[in-house]
């Protein structure tokens, strides 16, 4: 098969997953990306085209963002999402496959290598979100009032489009209308995503801690923007110290919106780490 690209929605328990699938050639190992917070597949436009010279691709709107489901009864812990992706890409007799994960998708990989090792054949963290708490008890409870999602939705139209994109990416000349449009359109249309953040906000669980990092031996790929101002370079630093089959990369000039800043740099990197057998800590 040459050339094939899909995109849909299927149901996976009780949530809808959105997914873009680009089946180039059957022969092509696979890479599945998972995007960041209040992101979507979206943030990998730039990336993709690189990636599909040497894989099959399938991009995941993770729950709820994008235009996956913002189901109030499922669950959003990190690890029920991770159970959720495993799950579709089973229906899709996708059984062995490396997975790229942004900022909080990175989160999502952790778990899903952490629970499913026998899967992920690499990883590759691209400014991975890490060692986070999960929110206090007294948030949680606010969480329950009435009227609790209309003020997040507040809280994100005051923080506003423009200041959240000048602090993901270095260059902040790349912001361009498409790129606004393309981030803030999927909460435009749906109110259902405020109510599903306050669920998720209720549902994260601790981040893995340092023994189950370590605990991990799938080889991983660290790369970080040295101007990442949402997740700082320590935090690779540190998930490369606690990972032992990693190797970190800092990319110059760059901040935390990898795929967007950097495309063909992290393509490269992506690249040269999948054909080494193993990795030098």
């Amino acid at each position: 098969m040459e050339g094939h690209t899909i995109k849909g929605i299927e149901q996976v328990g009780n949530i809808d997953i959105y997914f873009e699938y680009d089946q180039i050639n059957d022969s092509f190992p696979t890479l599945v990306l998972l995007h960041g917070f209040l992101s979507s597949s979206f943030s990998f436009r730039k990336l993709v085209p690189y990636l599909i010279q040497d894989f099959n691709v399938i991009s995941i709107d993770l729950p709820p963002f994008g235009q996956s489901g913002k189901a109030y009864r499922y669950t959003y812990s990190f690890q029920n999402i991770a159970k959720s992706v495993v799950q579709f890409l089973e229906g899709k007799n996708i059984r062995q496959f490396s997975i790229i994960g942004h900022s909080m998708g990175g989160q999502v990989s952790l778990q899903l290598i952490k629970s499913h090792p026998d899967l992920v054949e690499h990883a590759i963290l691209l400014a991975g979100s890490g060692y986070q708490p999960s929110y206090s008890e007294k948030m949680k409870m606010i969480s329950y009032l009435p009227f609790f999602s209309f003020g997040i939705k507040r809280y994100l139209q005051k923080s506003g489009i423009e200041k959240n994109l000048k602090n993901v990416v270095h260059n902040q000349a790349m912001i361009d209308d498409e790129m606004r449009q393309g981030y803030l359109e999927p909460f435009i249309k749906n109110h259902d995503i405020f109510r599903a953040l306050g669920r998720m906000l209720r549902d994260k669980e601790v981040d893995l801690l340092e023994e189950d990092l370590y605990s991990i031996q799938t080889p991983c790929l660290l790369v970080w923007g040295r101007h990442d101002n949402v997740v700082p370079l320590k935090i690779g630093e540190r998930l490369h110290r606690d990972l032992p089959n990693s190797k970190l990369a800092v990319l110059e000039n760059s901040g935390h919106l990898l795929p967007e800043e950097k495309p063909e740099e992290v393509y490269h990197l992506i690249k040269e780490f999948l054909r080494t057998p193993t990795i030098q800590t």
